[in-house]
């Protein structure tokens, strides 16, 4: 159980390190003339809902905004976890 946990923190961690990493390139390119194309994303997900159930009412919303500067960080941070994590 605890070798699972390992292996789970550490996907979470490269995970969350491409996207910060991802996002840090697309601020810096951003402008940069050949390569602003790395800045370049969408807005991805679910704007603001509004569920009323008359007694309590809220809010529900989900979007995650992607660059291309992040998808290439993610997929090598997906790489980087294969090659490192094997034995844990």
């Amino acid at each position: 159980m605890a070798k699972n946990f390992k292996k789970t923190f550490a996907f979470i961690f490269f995970m969350i390190a491409g996207g910060t990493l991802g996002a840090f390139i697309s601020y810096i390119c951003e402008g940069k003339k050949g390569l602003d194309w790395l800045s370049w994303g969408k807005v991805v997900g679910i704007s603001t809902v509004n569920v009323d159930l008359v007694v309590l009412k809220f809010p529900i919303g989900f979007t995650i905004d992607v660059t291309i500067a992040q998808i290439f960080t993610i997929a090598l941070a997906i790489f980087i976890f294969a090659k490192t994590c094997k034995n844990l």
